[in-house]
């Protein structure tokens, strides 16, 4: 007599499997976060004053 395979995995493994990815996957982006911002991305050194006073004498 052969064993019967049981091809449907529980319900209590399958949930296992999904929080234990889904965990991970929060603990990758909170590192991913938190690299990116400790890098120094450039910004504008320069402010522009742009006169626009003879724009608003024609209107």
């Amino acid at each position: 007599m052969q064993l019967k395979y049981n091809r449907q995995p529980s319900l209590g493994n399958s949930i296992i499997k999904i929080v234990v990815k889904l965990t991970l996957l929060i603990i990758f982006l909170i590192v991913a976060i938190f690299l990116i911002e400790k890098i120094n991305f450039p910004s504008p050194n320069k402010n522009y004053d742009i006169d626009i006073t003879d724009d608003i004498k024609k209107l």
